[in-house]
């Protein structure tokens, strides 16, 4: 197989982020866009050993699962993945790609429940992110092509509300209005660098990062937002650096409330612009029940939430439990916790402000003999290696694992049972696995 050659086969199934696989004379070749039983022709871009990438040039015999993408430019932006399959099919595939990592990466044969799903497959995000770029003369606003820093310009997003293109049209008003450049990556130059927006309860935090101390001109905006929302705050965040990271530490007001207080089951909580929220309301709810129910907590638990973030789910448990302790390395998610706890009245909540891997042992231990629940929810990297340790080690009666990335989850189940064990550095297979404290009893699946 030979970079930049053609070639026609048939797709036999779909890899962990939703592209084609084939296989051609011992080559396995991932092919976006392309669907299983699919018989296609592609042009190879790369080839690396065994495993190939290629582009998708022609579907000679189309999938009955294939739909057209109502997104314009689906293929082009980085965003979406799966557009061009049936959405009943698309959760298939999310399930079966839990059920593949538990099997691949823990050899652990586990049985997957149905994956969840909100009413509404399109327009359901409560969070906007997008580059504002100069290129060539042209202000683009859009989202950045895979594996790239191209900026694909759209004028609004499917997979977000309608608010999402009049905050496009609005910034785009604003920037030929008053003068205000937009940032050049070449040139390192211009003002406006990213829109942030997050909805809570039909109200819109809008954030313009920008690379000056104040926004010149910002009534103009101001105007612009208040002919097309009703309700909303704008606040710009200074960011100067020439970096991959969107936010810099300084926010501030410009318009309207600092923050807004919204409701999830029962628990009050605030939302600033740097907080962070499940994206898809319709799901949250249900994601956090859920975790509950699996928890088999009641009054006389006490409840470990393990990286805690600004504390909703901790809250949610310290209504129903004994006593619910948090714990969350960065600051200020855990001032946002303690004000949490302020404003629901719950003294059985404990935030504490440290890494999971220094304190979470010393916590368990100090439980030893009462009734605990373990929830872990780690940021996509998974839960440091320590920590599994520090579990198999004080055993807390039971753990839920909220996992946003189904192979750093399967990793440490694997690790946590015993199937998988860290050698010279590297998690590899035990060789001889003994039998473990901990059985898995149920792996459920939400998308989101």
């Amino acid at each position: 197989m030979k970079k930049n050659e053609k070639y026609i086969g048939e797709v036999e199934r779909l890899g962990f982020n939703g592209e084609g696989i084939l296989f051609n004379d011992g080559v396995t070749v991932f092919l976006p866009f392309a669907l299983p039983g699919e018989k296609v022709e592609y042009v190879v871009l790369k080839v690396d050993g065994k495993i190939a990438y290629a582009k998708l040039l022609e579907i000679i015999t189309p999938s009955i699962s294939r739909l057209k993408p109502i997104c314009p430019v689906f293929t082009k932006c980085g965003g979406c993945q799966l557009q061009h399959l049936k959405y009943k099919d698309q959760l298939l595939l999310k399930a079966k790609t839990v059920s593949d990592c538990f099997s691949k990466i823990a050899f652990l044969s586990v049985d997957v429940l149905p994956c969840k799903y909100g009413k509404l497959e399109y327009g359901y995000r409560n969070k906007l992110q997008l580059p504002v770029r100069e290129e060539n003369g042209e202000v683009k606003i859009g989202f950045f092509a895979n594996n790239s820093h191209r900026v694909v310009p759209i004028s609004s997003c499917p997979i977000h509300p309608k608010w999402s293109g009049d905050i496009i049209s609005a910034v785009k008003e604003f920037l030929a209005k008053s003068g205000t450049t937009a940032y050049n990556e070449a040139t390192k130059r211009g003002t406006v660098k990213h829109i942030v927006v997050r909805e809570v309860d039909k109200r819109l935090l809008i954030t313009l990062v920008i690379t000056e101390n104040k926004l010149d001109k910002s009534d103009i905006l101001i105007d612009i937002l208040k002919s097309k929302f009703k309700d909303f705050s704008l606040f710009i965040n200074i960011n100067k650096l020439d970096n991959n990271v969107i936010f810099g530490e300084k926010f501030i007001t410009v318009f309207g409330k600092s923050k807004f207080t919204a409701n999830e089951l029962g628990v009050r909580y605030e939302m600033t612009p740097q907080s962070f929220m499940q994206i898809n309301d319709c799901m949250r709810g249900d994601l956090y029940k859920t975790a509950f129910e699996f928890s088999k907590a009641d009054k006389d638990t006490t409840v470990i939430d393990a990286y805690s973030g600004a504390g909703l789910l901790t809250a949610l448990f310290a209504q129903r439990c004994k006593r619910a302790i948090g714990i969350e390395i960065v600051k200020e998610a855990v001032e946002c916790a303690d004000a949490l706890k302020a404003e629901n009245g719950l003294e059985n909540m404990e935030n504490v402000c440290a890494p999971c891997e220094d304190v979470l042992p010393e916590i368990i231990e100090s439980l030893k003999g009462q009734k605990t629940v373990l929830v872990l929810d780690p940021p996509r990297r998974g839960v440091d290696v320590k920590i599994i340790e520090a579990i198999k080690k004080s055993l807390p009666e039971r753990i839920v694992y909220i996992s946003c990335s189904p192979q750093t989850l399967a990793r440490d189940i694997g690790l946590l049972i015993g199937t998988l064990e860290v050698r010279n550095g590297i998690t590899v297979k035990t060789e001889n696995p003994q039998k473990s404290t901990y059985s898995l009893t149920s792996v459920q699946p939400f998308d989101l």
